[in-house]
Order: structure tokens, then C-alpha cells, then sequence
């Protein structure tokens, strides 16, 4: 008998291990099918990443998928035929772990492509410009990434606070332009080490994130501040960051000069920098560029674009209920804002140049589907604005051209670099289409 029940207890655990192993199989061929899928629709759409993202060089990649797990974006990477493969471009953020979890050194990580490539400033290790004691980090500098763009400027900041920085009357020995997440993370690491730091933006606190939509879901990942502590956020509201960063004031001390725009940053002979700024002259011996690219729009440079009724950024989406709404560009911004005004009730049109979108998140993708098929958005897709009126916006449309009733045009056709504040201050940029950027601050 007691034999009987230890057999059946041993096939009852066999069964159990055979079921598991069935399982696990499915849901392995599973996953596979999705990926392969995935892939296949990212070329078919032709779909690009947004900044930074891994390129896998397959003659070294050995399969292991170490590179999966790690990536926080969750479905960007996966195994095809044994290697792995960017399979969601448009996900990728740039965090750069598939590269650090490679056991075999397969991942690099690059910037641009050979369709869209993207203008960068030449920068050392320690983010320093071609012109000795000029910096730059964050957006600017390539790195959006809220998280990335932090790491960077402490990183930055750690390099400057080994100098031997001279004290000077009338001179700071250290100014950070821009108050977002890099400027943030600079100035704290500046006030920790006990430098003469002034901080300027010619908005207020936040940076892009200022720009957002409200309630915009901004992904991040937990940093150490100094001064302040740990940042602990997977997920945040666009608000819930704001309300962060005013903390980060109140405990830290930490003053912004708001509203003061830098027209000009030259290097003097003597080493110091003359900073020409809307409140008046500086002069400071190291300057940390912590600026964003959004302060300067790309424009359609097409007649009317400078009414009133036109904008480049979406604060407020319920002020617009009722109203005839046009949203230009075929990004994750220029979706989430057409989202966002149809599920406030306006009347929305979505025109963007191509016949798909091939830059937006897949997340953004579904709830635009779910928008248009709820009648909150209508497409306009291979179309490009002629010209807006006050009262209406002519579209092209192939060969055909028509007259959209229209109230508010909000234009998200990117960020152009500053070439010509660079350029003034002698920074020299790069082009780059798919080349290896960075790799010593990853």
C-alpha cells in the first residue's frame, strides 16, 4: 500500500513537471511568434528609433539574451533564430543596459540612422566641448532620458569638482543654463562641493517636462541626489514630477533665476566666460549647457504659421473642449497631444506628412487606433500643411488641396539644435547616422 501511494504521489509529480514543461514550451513558442511579429511590423513600417538605441553586432552575440530581462522597456529586445534583435525600436529610450549586461560585448550603442541623422556637439568623456571649460549634458547633448540625462550631469559635475575652479570677484566659478532634470542634478552636485553656482533658465523649473500634456505618463527610473537623496519613480505623472522637483527646492535651497534667456556664451582669452543674458552680463570660469531642444521648434515655415492660434506645445488640453483642433507631426508627442484634445471633446485632426507612423510607441499606437475608432480623432495621413488661416487650414493631399474649418494649430515637428548658439559660443557638432556615440559615459 505504501508503495501504491509513493508511485502515485511520483506519477502525480511527473504529470505536474510534464504540465509545467507543456507550459513553459507554449508560452516560449508564444513569445516567439509575438517577437517575430513585432519585427516584421517594424519593418514593414519602417519604424525608427527616437535617440539612443543598441545595435547588435550578430557575428559576436552568442544568444545568451542576458539583454532581455534587463532593458525596463520591457519588449525592445528579443531572441530570433538564437539571436537577439531590436524588435520594438520605437520603445527604446536609451538606457543602455542590454549593452552593460552583454557578457560577450555584442551591443554598442548608436545615435541616428542612414535615413534620419541627428546633429550632436563633440563631447569628451566627461562631457566637456571642443572649448575648454564649456559643457554640455542632457537633451542637448543627445540624452533625453530623464534618468540618463541626471547620471550625465552628475557625472559631469564629478569631473569639474576635481578642478581647482579660481575664485574670482564678479565672476562665478560655476553657471548652469537650463533648470530640468540635468540642470537640477548639476546645480545640486555644485551646491554639495561648495561652489559659487548660479542657475538660469529662461522659463522656470522643469525643463521639457514643463511642455508636457497634463497628466502625461513620464517614464524614469530611480536616481540619488545630492543633497536631497533618492528619486523613486518607475512611473510618474508629468505633475507628480513637477511637484518632485519644487521639493527638491524647498529641501535643498536650491534657487533658479527664472526667465532669463542666454543669447550668448563666449570664451574670453583669459579663460572666463562672458554669458550675454536677458537680465544682464555674467561671467563665470565653467559653464554646464543643461539646455533643452525644444526651446527651439522646427517650423513649417509655411504662410500664417505665425498667428496666435498657432503653438508648439499642449499644457492644457480641457481648454480646447468644443474647439476645431488641427495637431501636426507623426511623433509620440504629436499623438499624445491629438489623444488628449479628442478625449477633452474637441474636434481633432491628425496630419502628419507620411502615409504611417513609424516613430510611435506601440502604446501610443493602440490608443490611437482606439481614438479613431471611437470618432476622437480623425487622420489626415499624407498630408502636409499649405497654408493657415485664421479661421481654416488648406491642406495638400496628394494632388488636391483642402480647406479644414479650423480654431488651434498645434505643431510637434521636433526640436532643431541650436547650431547657431553653438556655433557662437565654438562648438563644434557632428552628424550622426548610426554611428557609436558615447561610449565611455555608459
Amino acid at each position: 500500500m505504501e508503495l501504491e501511494i509513493v508511485l502515485l504521489i511520483g506519477a502525480v509529480g511527473l504529470i505536474g513537471v510534464a504540465a509545467a514543461t507543456l507550459w513553459s514550451l507554449r508560452r516560449g513558442r508564444h513569445a516567439a511568434r509575438k517577437a517575430q511579429g513585432d519585427l516584421e511590423h517594424a519593418r514593414k513600417t519602417g519604424a525608427l528609433p527616437p535617440s539612443l538605441y543598441p545595435r547588435i553586432n550578430l557575428d559576436l552575440c552568442i544568444g545568451s539574451g542576458s539583454c532581455i530581462p534587463v532593458c525596463p522597456e520591457v519588449d525592445v529586445l528579443a531572441l530570433i533564430d538564437g539571436k537577439a534583435a531590436v524588435v520594438n525600436p520605437t520603445s527604446c529610450i536609451g538606457h543602455g543596459e542590454c549593452m552593460r549586461a552583454c557578457p560577450v560585448n555584442a551591443i554598442e550603442l548608436v545615435i541616428g540612422t542612414e535615413k534620419r541623422g541627428i546633429d550632436i556637439p563633440v563631447l569628451s568623456s566627461d562631457f566637456e566641448t571642443n572649448v575648454p571649460g564649456l559643457y554640455i549634458v542632457g537633451e542637448l547633448g543627445g540624452m533625453g532620458l530623464i534618468y540618463n540625462a541626471m547620471t550625465q550631469a552628475l557625472q559631469c559635475m564629478d569631473a569639474v569638482c576635481k578642478q581647482r575652479i579660481p575664485k574670482s570677484d564678479g565672476v562665478h566659478q560655476v553657471l548652469i543654463i537650463g533648470a530640468g532634470p540635468a540642470g537640477i542634478a548639476a546645480s545640486l552636485r555644485a551646491m554639495q562641493a561648495g561652489l559659487d553656482v548660479v542657475t538660469v533658465d529662461q522659463e522656470t523649473l522643469g525643463g521639457t517636462v514643463l511642455h508636457y500634456p497634463r497628466q502625461k505618463l513620464v517614464m524614469t527610473r530611480p536616481v540619488k541626489l545630492p543633497l536631497y537623496g533618492a528619486v523613486r519613480f518607475g512611473e510618474v505623472r508629468k505633475e507628480q514630477l513637477l511637484e518632485t522637483w519644487q521639493d527638491i527646492l524647498d529641501k535643498t535651497g536650491l534657487k533658479i533665476r527664472s526667465g532669463v534667456r542666454v543669447d550668448r556664451v563666449q570664451r574670453r582669452d583669459d579663460g572666463i566666460f562672458s554669458i550675454q543674458t536677458s537680465a544682464g552680463d555674467l561671467a563665470a570660469h565653467r559653464v554646464i549647457l543643461a539646455m533643452g531642444r525644444r526651446g527651439t521648434p522646427r517650423k513649417l515655415n509655411v504662410p500664417g504659421e505665425d498667428l496666435s492660434k498657432v503653438t508648439y506645445r499642449l499644457l492644457e488640453p480641457e481648454r480646447y473642449t468644443g474647439q476645431r483642433c488641427l495637431v501636426v507631426g507623426g511623433g509620440d508627442s504629436a499623438v499624445e497631444a491629438a489623444i488628449a484634445l479628442g478625449e477633452c471633446g474637441a474636434t481633432v485632426h491628425l496630419s502628419y506628412r507620411k502615409g504611417s507612423f513609424s516613430r510611435i510607441k506601440k502604446k501610443n499606437g493602440k490608443r490611437l487606433n482606439a481614438a479613431v475608432d471611437a470618432g476622437q480623432v480623425a487622420l489626415m495621413l499624407s498630408s502636409n500643411v499649405a497654408e493657415i488661416g485664421t479661421d481654416v487650414v488648406m491642406l495638400k493631399m496628394g494632388g488636391d488641396v483642402q480647406a479644414l474649418p479650423n480654431d488651434y494649430v498645434f505643431i510637434f515637428a521636433g526640436g532643431i539644435l541650436p547650431k547657431a548658439f553653438l556655433e557662437g559660443a565654438g562648438v563644434v557638432v557632428e552628424t550622426y547616422h548610426g554611428e557609436t556615440f558615447a561610449p565611455a559615459n555608459r
